[in-house]
């Protein structure tokens, strides 16, 4: 939210949660549950739209409650912009997303690419990370091993298999929130990697 805030193009931010966040000048935060409860459109108005929600199997609990979050809430979402006319959509998904994959999270992850596309947003942006480089409020300790082993040997790695900054993606999610060019784009783990540049 950091970038967004500092942007003067962005003049307001509705950031829905779960839990209360801390008051922040030009920062509305709806409950996300109330709000998707509501029966009007007029609370889901903006110009542009960013969502990284998701979730793991392991934090869900199971294959469906991962479904449930990743696909079901996403595309919810997804819906309720575009039918109150939001113009330009920016989706984290994943590295690897294909809807025909084997394994669950990918599938998913193209599944509710292919999903949100078929909604027509007049600007979509879809960004591809691999893993990310960023803390997290839970513990992912496969996660964070795997992390620090790609650290190690990123310099010997390709673009695409190097730690995807959460700088770049977030620069990337604003800017396709705020100025996103007519289209479907998407943003590759190549285009992510580095240090924030």
């Amino acid at each position: 939210m950091t970038f967004a805030l500092s942007d003067p193009r962005v003049t307001r931010i509705v950031a829905p949660t779960r839990r209360a966040m801390p008051p922040v000048e030009r920062v509305t935060n709806p409950r996300l549950d109330e709000l998707i409860a509501g029966a009007g459109g007029e609370e889901w108005r903006a110009d542009g739209a960013i969502c990284a929600l998701g979730t793991t199997r392991a934090a869900a609990g199971s294959a469906a409650a991962f479904r449930a979050v990743d696909y079901e809430l996403v595309l919810l979402i997804a819906r309720r912009l575009r039918e109150a006319g939001v113009g330009r959509f920016a989706l984290v998904s994943s590295l690897g997303a294909d809807p025909r994959s084997l394994f669950l999270y990918t599938r998913t992850k193209g599944e509710v690419e292919e999903a949100i596309a078929a909604l027509a947003f007049p600007s979509l942006t879809i960004l591809r990370p691999g893993f990310l480089d960023g803390e997290r409020a839970e513990s992912r300790p496969v996660q964070r091993t795997v992390r620090n082993v790609l650290g190690f040997v990123s310099p010997l790695l390709p673009p695409v298999a190097r730690i995807s900054s959460v700088t770049n993606v977030a620069r990337q999610l604003i800017e396709a929130a705020v100025a996103g060019e007519p289209g479907t784009h998407v943003i590759g783990a190549g285009r992510l990697a580095g240090g924030g540049s």
